[in-house]
């Protein structure tokens, strides 16, 4: 194991996103001597009432900007005084990814390449510093229905979100060999937990059974995901920060695979549970639709690496995280209704063909 490398100043971008805010939340808690300056250009998923729990604390700071914008970076990493970058900024959504690709790649690999030189020019006057690039397991491509994806895994994706995270990651990797900036990246399985946009599966699920509308399943629904609970991914990524070899690149999963159908069957059930339906009532909403371009088969996460070198291993259980992520979003129905009744209406109806 490394020594530890305590943070004094930490720049996250994407903060206001899912996993981005849960982990600001998580790692703030943890670490309250630790600056915190969360860089977010609040694109359609982007939400500042995901961090409620930090607004008005003093290490604390919000900048609304764009990861592409060279001259803002590096003015941020010079007056804060930054030690260390959490890079969460991206465009994550597969779907929007096939229909509008550019923006995929602006975000995701120029945003990254702008955020790299940057740091690599800042870090030369520092004596100790840290970039640590967030990123999916989709890079890998599809699993057959055996074996697990390793960090050894050749990169093999297959739609434009996942090859403009593979572009970004091949970046942060050339960053390491040919500057030397200290590097790390992490690659991890499906999240799910609270503040998730509902355009995911999850959440999607919870607020269409909520409101009696069709449940679409794409293909035959037997695409099999690793969930992760996102605070455990926001503890894997602060281990990772403080802990990991410059270098290197870990694995994030839950060690939990599931089918889409059955996942879907399971949140239907939990619902008609706590909604007082009659069991099997959500069930009947399942609408199965045409599968997605490129829609990759199976994933499963190989995160025996994080656990042998880092020590770190989910603490979530399945059972424990899907009814507390449940419970979640029927207690904060304000926050969901206003997401899906802004910039994601138009989203939502072309998708759907309903009004949010």
């Amino acid at each position: 194991m490394q020594d530890v490398f305590t943070p004094t100043s930490l720049l996250v971008t994407g903060g206001a996103g899912f996993i981005g805010s849960n982990f600001i939340n998580h790692f703030m808690a943890g670490n309250p001597d630790c600056r915190v300056i969360n860089l977010d250009l609040l694109t359609y998923a982007g939400n500042l009432k995901n961090l409620t729990a930090v607004e008005g604390n003093a290490n604390y700071r919000f900048v609304k900007g764009d990861i592409c914008d060279a001259d803002l970076v590096a003015r941020l990493l010079a007056e804060e005084k930054v030690d260390a970058v959490a890079h969460f900024a991206a465009e994550s959504h597969v779907d929007r990814s096939i229909t509008g690709p550019d923006i995929f790649v602006r975000t995701n690999v120029l945003g990254t390449q702008t955020l790299l030189e940057a740091s690599r020019q800042h870090a030369e006057q520092l004596a100790d510093f840290r970039f640590l690039q967030v990123s999916t397991d989709e890079v890998y491509g599809s699993l057959g229905p055996e074996g697990y994806f390793t960090e050894e895994t050749p990169l093999a994706p297959n739609s434009p979100y996942s090859a403009s995270k593979a572009g970004a990651d091949l970046l942060v990797r050339a960053y390491f060999e040919t500057f030397g900036l200290p590097t790390l990246n992490t690659r991890c399985s499906n999240n799910y937990g609270p503040y998730h946009f509902p355009e995911k599966l999850i959440p999607l699920m919870i607020h269409n059974i909520l409101k009696k509308r069709s449940l679409p399943v794409y293909g035959d629904g037997l695409n099999v995901r690793d969930w992760l609970h996102v605070k455990d991914h926001s503890a894997a990524i602060e281990r990772v920060l403080k802990q990991g070899k410059p270098g290197e690149i870990f694995n994030v999963g839950g060690n939990n695979e599931w089918k889409n159908i059955d996942i879907v069957k399971l949140v239907c059930d939990l619902m008609d549970e706590r909604l007082g339906r009659a069991a099997g009532e959500s069930r009947e909403l399942i609408t199965f639709v045409k599968d997605r371009k490129g829609h990759d088969r199976r994933y499963a996460i190989d995160a025996s690496k994080l656990k042998r070198e880092l020590s770190w291993e989910p603490s979530y259980t399945f059972e424990r995280g899907i009814a507390e992520t449940i419970d979640w979003y029927l207690a904060n129905q304000g926050w969901v209704e206003e997401v899906v009744s802004g910039a994601y209406r138009e989203y939502y109806e072309m998708q759907y063909g309903a009004t949010a």
